[in-house]
């Protein structure tokens, strides 16, 4: 491409802004092409894939330029990242900027320590290190640092996978159909989705194949009461009511009246009657507390530290924290113990985050089944392998983006034991 020194300064400016990272990059940037309308498609394309590359490698950007302003890291990424050469900046820059410039060119990720080479920061490197070998670490760090495919679940109440793959295809996509989910389709590129027919007749949505494959370790039935607890913007619940055949009821909570808000255009272009979305205060409102004891399926998709999703959000390991990560697992702790109640005898729930971190996973479930003897842990790659899903991670979901080509999502699933069991 040929860069201009509009499209330079641009970038820049929307680094500056974002770089405080008071709030998510994503939107930031979204104010920023508000307030800046004028651009055309191929500027803010530029500038989103300049400022998400000096997230994702800012680190190592931070441990090559002399002084990291916002400029300096655009110009090292633009050369070490997106394969410039010096002669296309050389208009752009001055001769000072060049010879560092070419200095950086020469130099290799692998000489770098190991958290540069990852990209992670100290806090985190510490807490990975006390479950993961340095290698792991590594391979989870680079594979974080790649963007991430664009998948679709496919609106199976609407649709069947193989039409819409037909579709996509003669559309020119390359498509093709994930690995583990019965309903996705994974699209290499980056194209514009959300203005083709089948989006806007609600027959594919935009979904991690790792999320998709919740709905499949909660399995709802035809006919039952089932709960989405932390539904935000629900691209589970909508997944959840196709697999329902929109048959039985539905609920989708959470405590945010805005992301209930997003939920409304997608609910309405799925087809689907059997979900009522509802806001609640906190986990134990009283409209949770009325259905304690009769819900057949409640998901828990908890809210957590999203470092399973840095390749969408490389923002997120600069705005956790430790601090923030203890104030997440009281909250875990509490919305696990309070969805559990909905759950009647012979139940199932599935506890899942977006976080490869066992103090916000493995830790939650186990003190939790410490202290409800009426829970056990069912084993997640049986319950998968029921669905005809193969995929074997063990008792529990723990899926990494190096080995799955999915976020890293972590799931357990707990059944509630029925009167017989508990005697």
């Amino acid at each position: 491409m040929h860069l201009t020194s509009f499209q330079l300064d641009a970038a820049i400016t929307a680094i500056r802004a974002v770089l405080p990272l008071e709030y998510p990059a994503d939107a930031i940037l979204r104010r920023f092409f508000k307030e800046n309308a004028a651009l055309g498609a191929h500027d803010r394309a530029f500038i989103a894939e300049s400022v998400f590359g000096v997230l994702r490698h800012r680190f190592f950007l931070e441990s090559l330029v002399p002084r990291s302003t916002p400029r300096a890291l655009v110009l090292a990424h633009l050369v070490k990242f997106e394969g410039m050469n010096l002669r296309e900046l050389a208009s752009l820059t001055n001769e000072t900027e060049i010879k560092w410039l070419a200095d950086i060119k020469a130099i290799h990720v692998s000489s770098r320590s190991l958290p540069v080479q990852a990209e992670f920061p100290e806090w985190l490197m510490e807490k990975l290190q006390q479950f993961m070998p340095d290698e792991q670490i590594l391979a989870l760090g680079l594979s974080l640092q790649k963007p991430a495919p664009l998948d679709l679940r496919v609106n199976t109440f609407l649709a069947k996978r193989e039409q819409v793959l037909e579709l996509l295809k003669n559309d020119g996509f390359d498509a093709e159909t994930t690995p583990y989910s019965p309903c996705g389709i994974r699209i290499n590129g980056k194209p514009a989705i959300n203005r083709h027919p089948l989006f806007l007749a609600g027959k594919i949505e935009v979904q991690d194949e790792g999320s998709q494959l919740l709905g499949y370790l909660l399995a709802p039935k035809r006919g039952e009461m089932v709960v989405d607890f932390c539904a935000g913007a629900g691209g589970k619940s909508l997944l959840l009511g196709a697999l329902m055949n929109s048959k039985g009821r539905l609920y989708a909570f959470d405590v945010s009246e805005k992301r209930l808000e997003n939920l409304k255009p997608r609910f309405k272009r799925s087809g689907l009657s059997n979900l009522h979305a509802q806001r609640i205060a906190h986990e134990n409102d009283s409209k949770v507390k009325r259905l304690a004891g009769k819900i057949d399926r409640v998901l828990v998709d908890a809210p957590c530290s999203g470092l399973g999703t840095l390749r969408r959000n490389p923002d997120l390991k600069w705005r956790q924290s430790p601090q923030s990560i203890e104030e997440l697992k009281t909250k875990q702790a509490g919305i696990l113990s309070a969805a559990a109640h909905l759950l009647k005898p012979g139940g199932r729930l599935v506890y899942a985050t977006c976080s490869f971190l066992p103090e916000e996973n493995q830790a939650i479930v186990t003190e939790f089944l410490s202290q409800h003897p009426e829970f056990f842990l069912l084993n997640c790659s049986e319950l998968l392998s029921q669905q005809k899903i193969p995929l074997d991670t063990g008792e529990f979901l723990q899926l990494f983006p190096a080995q799955h080509q999915t976020d890293g999502f972590f799931a357990a699933a707990l059944g509630r034991k029925d009167m017989a069991q508990v005697e």
